[in-house]
């Protein structure tokens, strides 16, 4: 009976043992915080771990790639891989993706690519560490111009985020999940000015809400910019009008050393004429 209890206790234990084996630890995202299941890496030939790279460089002599460790990582969890353009000593290297593994569980769930300026053009990444891409961004010019997401898990962005120098202007959501946008936020400022509504999945805002404080206070700020933009045009032509003035009356003063007008010149000729005939005898 002992011998029975014994053998059961050791076969439970082995089968805890080997569920948490299968189990893999939860791990910690090096940016947000926050802890998610850790997903089991795969192997490769010989037992390799693909790190499921999403850089194209392997392969390729025109490429070449470097990998540090991060903020955290005690492994290399930073892949940077850069275009060779050049020969010999006037080789350059100009970087043009770059993949970061955030939760150090071995599978890369960022990647980043860049023009050949070295300005951001796109960026993908596995957020909830699924194995599948759940955000794509785009850049222009460097800067953040849109972002979209998928929130119910099924490989399709159901949220757009547009931004305007980098700050966000707009938002669409796909809230019925049938792959279209159904509510619009406008954005001013940062700061949500009106929501619109589809009601009848026509693809059109049925209902318009707003913010009506924000509303205000961007009314009054337009007003308050088109006041200032007439009081500079009338201070402009009032000061152009008294130049104007000015000029006028240096123009009318008669200048020294001029010649006297035509009916002076008249009057002295015949004052010249009427002594001549008085000397007559």
């Amino acid at each position: 009976m002992t011998s029975r209890v014994i053998a059961s206790t050791l076969a439970g234990s082995l089968l805890a043992l080997s569920a948490c084996a299968s189990t893999p630890a939860p791990t910690t995202n090096a940016f947000t915080g926050e802890t998610t299941p850790k997903r089991a890496p795969l192997k490769g030939p010989a037992y390799k771990v693909d790190d499921r790279s999403m850089c194209d460089w392997k392969g390729r002599k025109d490429r070449e790639a470097s990998e540090i460790a991060g903020p955290g990582s005690l492994k290399p969890n930073v892949r940077r891989v850069f275009l060779l353009v050049g020969m010999g000593e006037s080789q350059k290297k100009i970087l043009v993706c770059r993949e970061i593994d955030t939760n150090f569980d071995g599978v890369k769930d960022v990647v980043r690519r860049y023009n050949d300026k070295g300005e951001s053009l796109h960026e993908e990444s596995d957020s909830n560490y699924d194995g599948r891409i759940d955000t794509w961004i785009t850049f222009s010019r460097g800067k953040l111009a849109e972002v979209q997401l998928d929130n119910d898990r099924d490989g399709k962005p159901d949220e757009w985020k547009s931004y305007s120098d980098g700050r966000l202007s707009r938002i669409k959501r796909d809230q019925n999940r049938d792959g279209k946008p159904d509510v619009w936020e406008v954005y001013r400022e940062g700061k949500l000015e009106r929501m619109g509504v589809d009601l009848d999945a026509d693809e059109r805002v049925d209902r318009w809400d707003h913010d009506t404080e924000a509303r205000r206070r961007a009314e009054e700020a337009e007003q308050k910019k088109e006041e200032e933009a007439k009081k500079r045009e009338a201070e402009k032509r009032e000061a152009e009008k008294g130049d104007a003035d000015k000029d006028g009356d240096e123009g009318g003063a008669e200048p020294k050393g001029s010649a006297a007008p035509a009916e002076k010149k008249g009057d002295k000729a015949n004052d010249k004429a009427n002594k001549s005939e008085k000397k007559k005898p």
